[in-house]
């Protein structure tokens, strides 16, 4: 009785260091991206490269150990209020780096709560200067407000001459204002006049707005927005007959915009990170993923296209493990500081770091058009500035 005693007790604690080691090889990314909010449709989107990566590497070798990659994901909400509780959720967590988010808004409300923690980020596809600026802890793959802004306002001003735009732009919300802000300055500088106007959150009803632009006699409209206020945009122009060509950053990068657009006789031009067919295999892969699981395919908004932030949230989540290779170690802190020289080339392009503020150093934008006859993008331009 006492051997059989002994031999279970053995078996216990063998048990007991087997989970111990376990438990010890698994390093853990945070995911910080709504999944519901104005914001929701592009977060699930830029979840599921994520999720796609992960799935494609689920282990890193860091300092000759191999270690399981664990995402905790969780919902800001696309709400700058509660994204430092979802931040906090993820630094209790225990997480080593952070994957996010979409809409700079959350990112610029969390940013605190991971600086005092010591746990680094890297910015997805949250263009707003603010996201990086003054800190050392948050990084970034995609470009910068400033160059997308003027990006569109050369684009605006070469291929539609446009000489008078509409700028209509969400009140209080960082994303939307920053980038019609650098739009603005941009096609000014140009020598073109700027019609600005605000909309409040839960606005509904985009009927007066449109009317301005209408009236105004402008060649463009300019609508930085999340998806959930550009369906109804889209919409209002198209009931009014608004044929001028309507412009977006990111965000209108979305099978969302596809869907709405549709069947209307509207010209939408967005900028982004990312050009389906650019990469065959990627495509191919993550196609194949996400059709594969029910949740997957609702969550990429019912269909298989390939979202640019999707492939951006791929090449976040492979940056993460080149940044763990370098630190060689899961500690916050040593991520961190590895992530400064760290780089990847992802199915995005080539991804490195600047020295003063974590920024991707990036030079070149896709600008695609909504084919509203087939429910696809249509390659347009790769643009960069002047």
């Amino acid at each position: 009785m006492k051997k059989l005693a002994a031999l279970a007790m053995c078996a216990t604690m063998c048990f007991a260091s087997v989970m111990s080691v376990s438990a010890a090889d698994t390093v853990k990314i945070g995911v910080f991206e709504p999944a519901s909010g104005d914001n929701g449709a592009g977060g699930k989107q830029e979840t599921l490269g994520i999720q796609y990566a992960n799935s494609v590497a689920p282990t890193v070798e860091i300092d000759g150990t191999e270690y399981d990659v664990e995402l905790v994901i969780v919902d800001n909400e696309s709400s700058a209020e509660k994204a430092p509780t979802a931040a906090s959720q993820l630094v209790s967590e225990g997480v080593s780096v952070v994957l996010g988010t979409y809409g700079s808004g959350a990112a610029i409300a969390a940013s605190d709560t991971f600086a005092q923690a010591g746990v680094p980020a890297i910015g997805v596809t949250c263009t707003n200067p603010q996201v990086t600026e003054g800190n050392t802890h948050y990084f970034r793959i995609c470009f910068l407000d400033p160059f997308q802004g003027t990006v569109l306002a050369n684009f605006a001003a070469d291929n539609f001459e446009a000489k008078k735009a509409y700028v209509l732009t969400k009140l209080g919300d960082d994303y939307s204002a920053g980038l019609g802000h650098y739009f603005s300055k941009a096609f000014q500088d140009l020598g073109g006049e700027v019609v600005e106007e605000t909309f409040p959150e839960g606005n509904a009803d985009f009927t007066s707005y449109i009317t301005t632009a209408v009236n105004e006699g402008v060649d463009v409209i300019f609508a930085p927005t999340s998806t959930e206020a550009a369906q109804l945009i889209i919409d209002t122009a198209a009931s009014q007959g608004v044929t001028v060509p309507m412009l977006a950053g990111d965000t209108w990068d979305s099978n969302v915009i596809l869907s709405a657009a549709k069947g209307k006789d509207v010209q939408i031009y967005v900028t982004t990170f990312y050009q389906e067919g650019g990469d065959p295999e990627f495509d191919e892969g993550i196609k194949e993923w996400i059709n594969s699981d029910k949740t997957n395919l609702a969550n990429n908004g019912g269909d298989d296209t390939v979202a640019a932030v999707t492939a951006m949230g791929y090449d976040a989540y492979f940056t993460a493990l080149e940044a763990l290779k370098n630190a060689g170690t899961t500690d916050p802190a040593a991520v961190n500081e590895a992530l400064w020289t760290t780089t990847y080339t992802g199915v995005t392009g080539a991804i490195a770091f600047d020295d003063v503020n974590g920024d991707a150093i990036r030079d070149t934008a896709y600008v695609k058009s909504a084919n509203t006859e087939s429910g696809t993008w249509d390659f347009v331009a790769e643009q960069g500035v002047n």
